[in-house]
């Protein structure tokens, strides 16, 4: 997608969800190649698994695990498919996808749509050869009449084709599923989806919201580490509009996403590894669009990070761009790899 800067007006002209379809049409045009290889100092073991990069691509644009193979082969360390609800749902009503260009920024209400988890499953068995890392996110059915289960249910089906799962109860565009936050749900989720993985299993993550009060992050962190989750994911997109938004789309529902959530999502990251002492592996998400925001995210304490909102702007070749400017930044710093450069500020 080196053509990008060429493809990106004809992508403007359209509706934000129209776009998306187009570029996930054309991305599936594009042979499958193994992953890229990086330099030795990207490479990072993170929950028993060995990423190439830091550098990985959000749950939310391969919605329906249609391309993964290939955004491997454009250079990210690992793709994260989904969300994958149980049953297929068509999400929230038209249009629920806004570009604010000025800003930077995306908001989604998109509301979980998806082809559901079976036909996910046989497109990413074809996946297996490709040796990179991809995981799952998985989510519940709007109107399931047991949403905890439906969780477990996504833990089981997926496992098999899964290098990791994620547990997503914090997207804003599904009422209530951020209830299973608070601390009661919390724990019985957790305990539930505990009991249902199977021994050798893919590692597991919790994915958070950025809109929590003072107190969560210790509440949530004791949980997670209780009920034997390998990492958390922070964070989702978020409810508040800073002052500072200029698009004509500012005030539309939804979550959103890009440069302007950054403050709030490096905040939450260090608050959570306030919380933790290292005692949990964190992933940083929201508003990183450049090897600078890698490398502040990785000494606040992230292990690993993903981005999607920055590829809007910049193109799918983004994160070989950012992995080859991060290896420079390792290069003139006292680390000698990710690893070490990890929570150094703390």
């Amino acid at each position: 997608m080196a053509l990008y800067p060429l493809f990106r007006p004809l992508a403007f002209a359209l509706d934000a969800e129209a776009a998306h379809r187009l570029t996930i049409a054309a991305l599936k045009l594009m042979p499958a190649h193994r992953p890229s290889t990086f330099p030795e100092s990207l490479k990072t073991r993170v929950a028993g698994l060995d990423f190439p990069t830091p550098i990985g691509l959000a749950a939310g644009f391969d919605k329906d695990a249609e391309v993964a193979g290939q955004m491997l082969s454009l250079g990210f360390g690992f793709v994260e498919v989904g969300t994958l609800t149980p049953r297929p749902q068509g999400g929230n009503p038209k249009p629920r996808l806004f570009r604010l260009a000025e800003d930077r920024a995306v908001i989604n209400c998109m509301g979980f749509n998806n082809r559901g988890q079976p036909a996910a499953f046989a497109r990413l068995q074809d996946c297996a050869h490709l040796h990179g890392v991809i995981g799952v996110n998985v989510g519940a059915n709007k109107d399931s009449a047991d949403r905890i289960a439906d969780y477990v249910s996504g833990v089981r089906a997926m496992a098999p084709v899964a290098k990791y799962l994620t547990i997503n109860i914090s997207s804003p565009n599904t009422p209530g599923l951020r209830g299973l936050q608070d601390e009661g749900a919390l724990g019985e989720l957790l305990a539930a989806v505990k009991e249902s993985r199977r021994p050798g299993g893919p590692p597991l993550f919790l994915k958070v919201a950025p809109d929590l009060d003072e107190g969560d992050p210790i509440r949530i962190v004791r949980s997670a580490i209780d009920h034997g989750v390998d990492g958390l994911i922070v964070a989702n997109t978020t409810l508040q509009r800073p002052s500072t938004l200029k698009s004509r789309y500012a005030s539309e529902a939804g979550g959103l996403s890009g440069a302007p959530l950054a403050p709030l999502a490096l905040d939450k990251l260090r608050a959570f590894r306030s919380a933790s002492g290292g005692g949990i592996t964190l992933i940083s998400a929201g508003g990183i669009s450049d090897a600078n925001d890698v490398w502040w995210r990785i000494r606040a304490g992230a292990s690993l990070v993903q981005l999607y909102s920055a590829m809007v702007y910049r193109g799918p070749a983004i994160a070989r761009h950012i992995a080859s400017d991060l290896a420079r930044i390792i290069e003139s710093s006292p680390f000698q790899n990710v690893t070490e450069a990890v929570a150094s500020d703390n």
